[in-house]
């Protein structure tokens, strides 16, 4: 996809004009609760990052999505909206702590939430891990997100050593090696989605 492209020829002059094409919309999910999270800190600090050509919106509504129920005759508002989101986005970007060894009980009914809709199956997703050593909610996400049917980016996947750190986005902005670390993650997450080079 490129950047811009040359549209008709204007009435007034018969000059091609040249258009920018729409920001690529990204949606971030952070999996934790807490108010001074690393991992929404980490996806606040990417959003800033990101280009101009790049939009990344950070899902903020985790704590109202209902218990999932199977039973129920149409999903909740909340539900809808997250579906929404996802069915509105090129790609997601995933951020979440581990408990006791696995996925958080709030992000994995999000995922809940998302199994039987048709937003999900191929979606693009990059994964943020802001504690390296916990990797068994990582592999555990990743065999969630497989059995969805997504479209995991192991080229963008990335990790950064947050653990045990108070830190909020602009510290992690202001670290020049964590922000390397996910501009060069974001770039291959993008060139992924576009064909070119992913």
């Amino acid at each position: 996809m490129r950047p811009d492209f040359v549209g008709p020829p204007s009435p007034a002059n018969g000059r091609r004009v040249r258009r920018k094409a729409p920001p690529l919309r990204l949606l971030a999910l952070s999996g934790s609760l807490r108010a001074a999270s690393t991992n929404t800190a980490a996806l606040e600090a990417l959003s800033r990052l990101a280009p101009a050509s790049v939009e990344i919106t950070l899902y903020r509504d985790l704590a109202a999505l209902p218990h999932f129920n199977p039973d129920e005759d149409a999903p909740p508002p909340a539900a809808v909206a997250l579906r929404a989101l996802v069915g509105s986005s090129a790609g997601l970007i995933i951020a979440m702590p581990e408990y006791a060894h696995g996925v958080p009980g709030a992000f994995k009914n999000a995922l809940d939430w998302l199994v039987s809709s048709d937003v999900f199956p191929s979606k693009p997703v990059m994964l943020v891990n802001t504690a390296p050593r916990a990797f068994h909610a990582q592999s555990a996400l990743r065999e969630t997100l497989a059995t969805m049917s997504a479209r995991l980016v192991p080229e963008a996947f990335v990790s950064l050593p947050l653990t045990s750190q108070a830190i909020d986005a602009q510290a992690i902005i202001a670290n020049n090696r964590f922000a390397a670390a996910l501009r060069e993650a974001l770039d291959c997450f993008v060139r992924a989605i576009r064909g070119d080079g992913g």
